[in-house]
């Protein structure tokens, strides 16, 4: 299931790294389109929002719907 998060505080290529890594820790399936210059991370992926959101915030950056 596709779900889109606005994450802030991504400055670089080593933050959307990050992100990434901590959304495919959950599921190495999921697929992740980030653009940080809209904040916006896209996950395809089944693992609950919930989990995704704190996997993302666990990393440091905050995490809105």
């Amino acid at each position: 299931m596709k779900q889109t998060f606005t994450v802030t505080g991504m400055t670089c290529g080593h933050c959307e790294k990050s992100v990434k890594q901590a959304i495919l820790a959950l599921d190495t399936q999921a697929q992740v389109v980030i653009d940080r210059s809209q904040n916006r991370v896209e996950v395809d992926s089944e693992v609950a929002r919930a989990e995704i959101a704190e996997a993302i915030a666990e990393e440091g950056y905050a995490v809105s719907s």
